[in-house]
Order: structure tokens, then C-alpha cells, then sequence
């Protein structure tokens, strides 16, 4: 068997990182497909050096550009290194435009495509991330989803719970692994000269970093936070639209705001790792913060990543002033409070992730199931019906008793359920398809 990963950016690399292991640990020929989407330096040779990668069999060097020229860029390298290597499948990670292009790529050509953290959903459409996973699923044959919620989107949308994996995400994986090779590596602490307590931040996405008032009312909140030492690794985007709202000199003239470059990440794993606290924008963040125990304040109104808030571990808080203020402090002086943030159960797993998504692969593998063929009997139509269960009967019982029928969710009151095989279906509706 083959498999080939497309990554492009520093977060696909970071989560693909310990699947990658775990596919070298067992001998399985792969292949690395770098879209060079994040082209510096540090994303190339550097970056696979320091996370203790192999350097990737192609780099496709897309670089920076708009959306259509950079996913048709990434669409044509892509098919030609997987016409000519013929992977038995094509393994893509979270939702860029090398998540798509690869995904669409593979699909055209016939190859199955594995989606690591596919079903997440924001439901927000204005964000690119968005369509690039909604379209990206719509390729997928193997679904590694995270949580259960997850599934459940992906079970809305007419997937078949039998290419569904409920796995857990390798961000867990991955923090465990490369916050090993941060200790040993890392010296940003003594370089920065750190002491007591720290908030590390991250600021870069366009809604708001491009919105004067949103802008403002962060770093007004930011200004008022004095109890922590803020450190603020500052993304050039960022950077410019602060300076061209005049607020730029306001954090620099403020002693508890420690304004610094970005820094790489395994010195970021290491600031995350001794912070008393979070605020961020960021997607993997959120994750990262759970996964380190580290209480999570998300500067956005909508969260893909909605298990975190679930957990407790992480508050979504806008680019309200107040919001931010009173949560920080809130945080900060009512230990229980910060207790139950810091030891908030983490909904995406017991970083064994890579291993299930790899046995997952291999099941399929050995049950023909990633060979993609046309059909060959005379299509049925698909129908789907609502079932009351009064019967004392489980998922596995049910369908073994019902051949034709496929149970899709199980409704327990009003709430979805993933079918389970062990589930009870006693006085539940399910949705059935055959």
C-alpha cells in the first residue's frame, strides 16, 4: 500500500506529523507532497528539520496568491504527482486550499481520499476555511472525525455512518510529541526573560484585525488587562493594520504588553505551555490549549471547535471589551473557576489518534474498500424514513435483523445520536436508509 499526505501549511504539517510517524513505524511506503503554500524558508527545509520530518518528494511551491490561482496552481501539480505515483490514497488534513485541491485532485483521478478532522463545521460560510471543508468532505471516502459531534454534521449531510471514524484529533497527538522536541530545542523563556504569570496571544484573523472597531475594542481590552504579562507574537498583517489605526504606539508604550515577532512553533508550544491563560483567534489554538490544560478565551463569535466550549475549557468572547475584561478576571481571581477551565475534559482524545485513523486505513485497504469503481448494477433509488423502536433491541441487533435497512442517527428525545452499535434503541426514532 502507498499513501500520500498533501500538506501545505505549518498546521497540516504539525498535525500530520505523528500520522506520518506512525506510518513510518510500520513500514508503509509514502510519499510527502508539500504545496508550498507557506514558502519561506521556515516552511520548507527548516521547519520539516526541526519537527524531526523527512523533507518532502515534492514541493509544488504555489506561494501566496488569490484563492483560484493558487487551488488551480496546487489542482495541477497535485494530479501530476499522483498520476504518476498512483497512491492507493490520498490523506488531507483540516480545511485549506491544499485540503481542496488535494481532495478534488484525488477524486477526479479515482483515488480514495482519507479527510483527518474532517465534519467540522462553523456554519459560517463567509469564512474560506469553511468551503474548503464542506467541499473537501464532499470528495471524502474515509472520514476521521474527532468527536462524536462532528460525526453527527457529517451524518446530516448523508454520510454513511460506515466511512465514519470517530478517532479523536492528532492535534493531541501532535502536542504530545513535538512539545518533547520544544523542551529540548526551545529556549524562547531565557530569551525573553519571562517570569511569573503569562498571557500568550494570537491576533491575524481579517475579521479582526481589518475591522477598525473590532480591532479597537480588543486592544482596549488588552489594555486593561495589567495582572498578566501579555506576550504578543505579532503576524505582519496585524502589524500593518495597527500602525494604520494609530494604535500600534499604545501597546508598545504599555509595560505589561510584550510585543515580539513570530516566533516558530515549538518556541509558541512552549509560551502555550507556561501560560497562565489564552486569547486567541486561532482554530488550532483552541485545540492546543485544551489538549496543555491552559484556560482558552477565543476573539470570535462562532468556533468550529465548539467541543472546547462544551468541555469548559475555552469561551468564545467576541471582540466584546467587557467580555474580554470581566472573563479575564473572572479567570484569574475565582480559582474554582480556573480550575474547572484547566482540568476541562479534552473531547479529542488520548493522543493514540494516528494509530486508529491508521488501522482504520488499513482495514479498508484489506477489505477492498478503497478501490474506486464504477457500478456495475442498475442504481436503486435511496430512500430514508423515521422508525420508532418500542423493541428491546441494539444498533448491531436491529440491522442484522433488518439487512435492507442502514440506521443513520438515533434520536434519544430530540437529541442526535451516533449509532452505536451497542446503543439501545428502546422507545428512540432513528432515521433509516435502504
Amino acid at each position: 500500500m502507498k499513501i500520500a499526505f498533501i500538506i501545505g501549511t505549518r498546521p497540516e504539517i504539525i498535525k500530520m506529523s505523528p500520522l506520518i510517524d506512525e506510518v513510518d513505524k510500520r513500514g508503509i511506503d509514502y510519499i510527502l507532497v508539500h504545496t508550498g503554500q507557506h514558502y519561506d524558508h521556515e516552511m520548507s527545509q527548516q521547519f520539516f528539520l526541526d519537527l524531526e520530518l523527512k523533507e518532502p518528494d515534492y514541493n509544488i511551491g504555489v506561494g501566496s496568491d488569490s484563492h483560484g490561482k493558487q487551488t488551480a496552481t496546487m489542482l495541477k501539480g497535485i494530479e501530476e504527482v499522483l498520476t504518476s505515483e498512483k497512491p492507493d490514497i490520498v490523506l488531507v488534513q483540516g480545511d485549506t486550499n491544499a485540503v481542496l485541491a488535494g481532495a478534488l485532485a484525488a477524486a477526479k483521478l479515482h483515488i480514495a481520499v482519507g479527510h483527518v478532522e474532517a465534519g467540522l463545521r462553523s456554519y459560517d460560510k463567509t469564512m474560506p476555511e469553511e468551503i474548503n471543508r464542506m467541499a473537501a468532505d464532499v470528495c471524502t471516502n474515509l472520514f476521521f472525525v474527532p468527536t462524536e459531534e462532528t460525526a453527527i454534521n457529517l451524518l446530516f449531510e448523508g454520510i454513511s455512518p460506515k466511512d465514519i471514524f470517530i478517532t479523536g484529533n492528532t492535534v493531541v497527538d501532535a502536542c504530545y510529541r513535538n512539545l518533547k522536541i520544544a523542551k529540548k530545542s526551545s529556549h524562547i523563556m531565557s530569551k525573553l526573560e519571562l517570569e511569573g504569570n503569562i498571557l500568550s496571544l494570537t491576533l491575524h484573523r481579517a475579521e479582526n484585525v481589518d475591522d477598525r472597531e473590532r480591532l479597537e475594542n480588543i486592544i482596549e481590552a488588552l489594555l486593561n488587562i495589567e495582572d498578566l504579562t501579555i506576550i504578543f507574537p505579532v503576524h505582519p498583517r496585524t502589524v500593518k493594520t495597527l500602525k494604520q489605526f494609530g494604535m500600534y504606539s499604545k501597546l508598545k508604550k504599555a509595560p505589561h504588553i510584550k510585543m515580539i515577532k513570530p516566533v516558530g512553533y515549538l518556541d509558541f508550544l512552549i509560551l502555550e505551555s507556561h501560560s497562565k491563560m489564552m486569547i486567541t483567534d486561532s482554530g488550532g489554538i483552541q485545540e492546543e490549549a485544551i489538549t496543555l490544560n491552559v484556560p482558552c478565551l477565543t476573539l470570535r463569535y462562532n468556533t468550529e471547535r465548539p467541543e472546547t466550549v462544551q468541555a469548559g475549557g475555552n469561551i468564545l468572547v467576541g471582540s466584546d471589551t467587557k467580555k474580554i475584561t470581566k472573563n479575564v478576571s473572572q479567570i484569574l481571581n475565582d480559582h474554582e473557576i480556573y480550575r474547572k477551565m484547566r482540568e476541562a475534559p479534552n473531547p479529542y482524545g488520548d493522543g493514540k489518534t494516528s494509530e486508529k485513523i491508521l488501522d482504520a486505513i488499513l482495514d479498508s485497504y484489506n477489505q477492498g474498500k478503497l478501490e474506486i469503481k464504477p457500478p456495475e448494477e442498475i442504481a436503486t433509488d435511496h430512500s430514508k424514513k423515521l422508525l420508532r423502536v418500542d423493541e428491546d433491541i441494539t444498533v448491531a441487533e436491529f440491522e442484522n435483523k433488518n439487512p435492507r435497512y442502514m440506521i443513520n442517527l438515533v434520536f434519544d428525545d430530540n437529541t442526535p445520536n451516533y449509532p452505536h452499535p451497542n446503543i439501545s434503541l428502546k422507545g428512540k426514532t432513528i432515521i433509516v436508509s435502504y
